[in-house]
């Protein structure tokens, strides 16, 4: 009967997972995935229309500006949803705000479906916008919620899911815009409306499962609904010790408010905690993975593959991202973060070299493209087994309660940030450097290896407390009189 209760239990929290990533992180992948597939369609689209409207061709210049605006308005929604993330999960709470974020993509979904009948291509602009906003709430929150509801032995895998439900929001969009299916020329309108099928799952699924216990308990102060959210979480197993764990962090939080992003900065008790999530945040974009895809095309046609194969090959590229983020899923409360963290940098690191000698080669000798292709499925298997999923849990872990949706605002806003950093500059950086404009990201990912070698701590299986602790150690060091956590205000007026 144990053994069925356990049972039981695990598949609620599976399905909470699924429930909670169906509608959050995997429209990131999703959306990121099936814009690519419709570009010459929408563009016909924006040439025809401008035509129309004023009677002369539109300028090639002006069409490219166009669809660029496109393309870069997608990162700017994603930045004011990471904004917005933060006093979402405060005021209407982790479950409630990834519920409400769906808001976004269904009126996307509706511009994006309606834009060629209304022949404005406006509306897909907008639609871009909505939907970045969509996915920068939802990369905010997601991994937030899971952490807080996960037990403490399986809060790193259960949070990492956001990764893995990216990645297989990245194939399965690669998928449906094949032109079989949704990526032909008159189906592009259909594809860029069918985010609103993984909202809706979400709305219909996620209703029913509870909302976070450490939110219910340490923002709400309601013990009760704690209780329950736990119970039905973890079924008629003994709550006493992780109910202690829980009221320890309510008490340390205590007559605290929730911070705002500009107050972290001020505050000495966060210091390494703010660094180390900032380097890492920053790197997660910086690494150069994204740009693997801009030249897997490339490689592919150069090692042989006939173009019209290109597309089911560079399907493989998101299938590696997956699997990497699923196997990271399975031993991460095993590996640790830091050997994940470490490992993909480094790994990283020497598969850029290997790159970038395969590129200045691949003319001169024969057999080269196919050593770039493997650089490309290699590097973003390391990318997948540690960077692309334990970034978005250390939030989590090494703020508390009332830190942590100001650190998700600051490290979100740092994601999309320098994604359409990258994005606009990696072009002129191909330009300028050629073969070898790899060499920044090779420096970024041995910079970050340095880092987590140096700096950041292992957080595996210890409780927010003991994390707190550790962190209140570096930074007041100073300090050699032990004390018992009781929250950064706390400490800080201590020092002061």
């Amino acid at each position: 009967m144990n053994k069925l209760q356990k049972l039981l239990q695990s598949r609620i929290l599976i399905l909470m997972v699924c429930a909670a990533g169906i509608g959050g992180t995997f429209q990131y992948g999703y959306n990121i995935s099936i814009i690519n597939a419709p570009t010459s369609y929408i563009q016909v689209f924006m040439n025809k229309t401008w035509q129309e409207r004023t009677g002369v061709p539109p300028e090639d210049n002006m069409i490219l500006l166009l669809w660029s605006f496109t393309v870069s308005v997608y990162p700017l929604g994603g930045l004011a949803g990471a904004v917005v993330a933060g006093p979402m999960a405060i005021m209407l709470g982790r479950k409630m705000s990834l519920l409400v974020n769906n808001v976004f993509v269904i009126v996307a979904a509706v511009l994006s479906g309606f834009s060629q009948i209304a022949k404005s291509f406006e509306m897909i602009m907008v639609s871009r916008f909505f939907t970045g906003v969509n996915a920068g709430v939802s990369m905010n929150i997601q991994p937030m919620y899971l952490a807080e509801s996960a037990p403490k032995k399986l809060r790193g895998a259960v949070a990492l899911t956001s990764a893995s439900f990216t990645a297989l929001g990245l194939v399965l969009g690669q998928v449906v815009g094949l032109r079989e299916l949704l990526g032909g020329e008159e189906s592009w309108p259909f594809l860029l409306a069918s985010n609103a099928v993984p909202a809706l799952i979400q709305l219909m699924a996620l209703p029913w499962f509870p909302e976070s216990p450490r939110y219910l308990l340490i923002d709400r102060g309601d013990r009760e609904s704690c209780v329950s959210a736990l119970q039905k979480l973890r079924g008629n197993s003994d709550l006493g010790a992780e109910l202690e764990e829980m009221l320890a962090e309510q008490a340390a939080a205590k007559g605290q408010r929730a911070k705002k992003p500009w107050e972290l900065f001020q505050n000495p008790a966060v210091r390494w905690q703010l660094v180390s999530i900032i380097v890492l945040s920053s790197a997660m974009q910086l690494c150069g993975n994204d740009s693997m895809y801009f030249y897997a095309a490339y490689v592919f046609q150069e090692a042989g593959i006939p173009q019209d194969k290109i597309p089911y090959v560079v399907i493989g590229t998101g299938s590696c991202e997956l699997i990497a983020s699923v196997t990271c899923n399975m031993i991460i409360d095993y590996a640790g973060r830091r050997p994940l963290l470490l490992g993909g940098y480094i790994f990283m690191a020497g598969w850029a070299v290997v790159f970038m000698v395969a590129l200045s080669q691949q003319t001169r000798i024969s057999w080269m493209p196919y050593l770039s292709m493997a650089c490309i499925f290699a590097y973003i298997l390391s990318f997948g087994i540690g960077p692309a999923g334990v970034t978005g849990v250390l939030p989590t872990e090494l703020f508390d309660q009332k830190s942590r949706p100001a650190a998700y605002m600051i490290c979100g806003s740092l994601l999309w940030f320098n994604l359409f950093l990258v994005g606009t500059a990696f072009p002129f950086i191909v330009k300028s450097l050629g073969h070898f404009c790899y060499v920044p990201f090779l420096v970024v990912c041995v910079c970050t290896a340095l880092y987590i070698g140096l700096f950041l701590p292992e957080t595996k299986g210890k409780s927010f407390l003991e994390i707190s602790e550790e962190f209140r150690k570096r930074n007041f060091k100073a300090q050699s009189h032990a004390v018992l956590y009781k929250g950064p205000e706390e400490i800080k007026s201590t020092v002061l």
